[in-house]
């Protein structure tokens, strides 16, 4: 066991005038198994690599252990081989007994390290990476986001692994996996760091009493302040008053004779320079108030409600699928075969299954039908019906991001958005104004994804059609989302593993075997 120091860690990217870090310290022990959680661009991704040492920076971080990092990088040539040949060059020294040993764990039979890589199901990657970074020994571990693309099954593996195991950092936005293996967290906060122990509900629940008590804090403060300004406002009048008296007159009004005396004079001047004095004290106890209490609210979590424009369509139903098939052309084994549910106006369907099972072929024939552009003559072969409603407009979210390119300028004009809307919409999904100057493929993925979900969001529909719409969204963002669906209640269907986010947002679950 050791501890790992940061200290006064600053850190920019060249060519960026907006600092990732900024003079942070703390300290961690190695022990922990430690959740990193913070808004998307906050640079969680940025801290691993700078433990690995990928990249300069100010002040110093100092490690007694070694570290390695998940998801390890796979090239091309590697992806044709079976994973069995190229451990050791994954990590040094890796034996393939103590993988499959790992693998065992993962409840995943050691037959996949034999099969070249490329075709492995995501889960069946994610644990054979798993197996080959737990195969090692004092090793610290860097875990960034390890369920991603992961089906419901997939993702009880990895969290009942993780969970048996001691020393590592995970970058997770999935509460339940954060919640199950995690005994400390780490957090970026909006201007702030902050290390805590227990898991993330814990931490959030704190964290919402302390939002609670710095806002009702605020509104004393505020209160305060106002009382004193109101305070200053009426010695200021008085000082005025009585200066004017001094040169005999107050409001056009004449004043005495004897008033005027060089002596009266001297006396109101000596009166209306102490008014003057209080005035000044009372400014100046009001900047204190505001610079002891300046910072207060600066880590506030209290995001913007999000607005949604669903269309209201004259059909009460808007998607039919009866006893529905799909195969791929060449192919004798359906992909899915029986598949029947209907999707009426209101609904919030969520489709669910193991990788693999037609979840994004399903999506993709209600897109092709409702925009026309089916064609059965394709590499897919139907049976049974999968109809949608005429005049249907849908709004998608695709799980791939790898299309995007260029400004928010470019991706407004080719998607017919307002820009000024637009922007709006990702500032309130916490996206800071630097990123707008930037090109999208520089965004991290996270913040690919708001580029999507807030084009999605801008676009008036009928059907809100999302495809793994969370993938890298950090925590906070998903809570957003889930109360901006709660309260609009737009008709939807979406594919979705976070478990938590499907049991708040969906009305009923589709299994797809």
């Amino acid at each position: 066991m050791s501890q790992i120091q940061v200290s006064h860690l600053t850190f920019c990217y060249e060519g960026s005038f907006d600092s990732i870090f900024e003079d942070m310290s703390f300290s961690i022990d190695t022990n922990w198994n430690l959740g990193f959680v913070g808004r998307n661009g906050k640079g969680k991704t940025t801290f691993l690599n700078l433990l690995l040492g990928k990249q300069e920076y100010e002040g110093s971080i100092h490690a007694s252990t070694a570290f390695d990092y998940f998801p390890y990088w796979i090239t091309q040539e590697q992806m044709k081989n079976p994973a069995a040949d190229f451990l050791e060059d994954l990590k040094a020294d890796c034996q393939l007994w103590k993988v499959v040993c790992e693998l065992g764990k993962l409840r995943q039979e050691e037959e996949i390290l034999f099969r070249p890589f490329c075709t492995l199901s995501p889960g069946e990657r994610t644990k054979i990476m798993l197996a080959v970074l737990f195969s090692g020994e004092n090793d610290f571990l860097l875990i960034d986001e390890p369920t991603n693309h992961l089906d419901q099954e997939s993702r009880e593996n990895v969290k009942e692994y993780l969970s048996s195991k001691k020393g590592f950092i995970l970058v997770s936005h999935d509460r339940e996996l954060l919640d199950a293996c995690i005994d400390h967290v780490l957090v970026l906060n909006r201007q702030t760091i902050e290390v805590q122990s227990g898991n993330f509900s814990s931490w959030w629940e704190n964290k919402r009493r302390k939002d609670q008590f710095a806002k009702g804090e605020n509104e004393k403060h505020l209160k305060e302040i106002g009382k004193l300004r109101q305070a200053v406002a009426k010695a200021g009048q008085w000082a005025d008053k009585n200066e004017s008296t001094k040169i005999g007159f107050y409001r056009h009004a004449a004043i005495n004779e004897h008033e005027r005396s060089l002596g009266m004079r001297d006396y109101i001047g000596a009166k209306t320079k102490k008014m003057q004095s209080r005035v000044k004290q009372m400014e100046r106890r009001i900047e204190r108030e505001i610079q002891e209490k300046e910072g207060l609210l600066v880590d506030l979590e209290e995001p913007v409600d999000l607005k949604l424009m669903p269309l209201e369509h004259y059909k009460s139903v808007l998607v039919n699928v009866r006893d529905y098939s799909v195969r791929y052309a060449g192919r004798e084994e359906p992909v899915f075969s029986g598949l029947s549910f209907e999707v009426k106006k209101g609904d919030r369907i969520a489709l669910h299954g193991e990788n693999g099972c037609g979840k994004s072929t399903v999506i993709r024939v209600i897109l092709e039908k409702a925009a026309g552009i089916w064609d059965v003559q394709k590499e897919i072969v139907e049976t049974g019906i999968c109809e949608t409603a005429s005049g249907l407009v849908i709004s998608y979210v695709s799980q791939d991001t790898s299309m995007l390119k260029g400004s928010i300028s470019k991706f407004c004009s080719e998607n017919k958005l307002e820009e000024s809307l637009f922007c709006s919409i990702l500032r309130q999904l916490d996206m800071e104004r630097v990123q707008f100057s930037k090109n999208v493929e520089d965004y991290s993925e996270g913040q690919k994804k708001k580029v999507l979900l807030a084009a999605s969001l801008l676009m008036p529909a009928h059907l809100y059609v999302w495809d793994e719409p969370l993938n890298y969204i950090d925590v906070f963002s998903r809570m957003q989302i889930e109360k901006l669906l709660l309260k609009y209640e737009p008709t939807m269907v979406f594919v979705e593993h976070d478990k938590k986010f499907r049991e708040q947002v969906a009305t009923r679950v589709v299994e797809i075997n």
